[in-house]
């Protein structure tokens, strides 16, 4: 079992996304979570919606803070943003640190959620394929 964490600024886009495509792909062969440096109040809908599009539910998901996650083990942390980058605690469980910069959907519109949801799936598909998972 592989499990990756997720990290944003808020846990209210990306990194909700990533966590339920990374569930989603991983077939059971994932464990994934996510969590914000600064988290918001909720998951913003247009990323629930985004998501519901592909089948993917994350409507009862909702923002944690990195220090939720303290003393667990991760194969990789996985920041979404340069601030998250920046302000992401170390791990000292993490196997991997990689940074996917992926631009904020908020206040863009739906296409905005939608290029997001894809770029994230296009990404993390290629890492479980690299790992023998896809």
């Amino acid at each position: 079992m592989i499990r990756i964490l997720f990290v944003c600024t808020g846990n209210s886009c990306r990194s909700q996304m990533a966590e339920g495509w990374a569930n989603r792909l991983g077939e059971g062969r994932v464990a994934a979570f996510s969590a914000g440096v600064a988290p918001a109040a909720r998951v913003m809908p247009e990323a629930v919606a985004a998501m519901r599009e592909v089948g993917v539910d994350i409507s009862a998901h909702y923002p944690k803070h990195v220090d939720a996650f303290a003393g667990a083990r991760f194969d990789f942390v996985i920041t979404l943003c340069d601030n998250a980058a920046e302000a992401c605690p170390v791990f000292p469980g993490a196997g991997r640190r990689l940074h996917w910069p992926v631009a904020d959907p908020y206040g863009r519109g739906m296409e905005a959620y939608r290029e997001a949801r894809e770029e994230i799936r296009a990404r993390l598909a290629a890492l479980l394929a690299a790992e023998g998972i896809a």
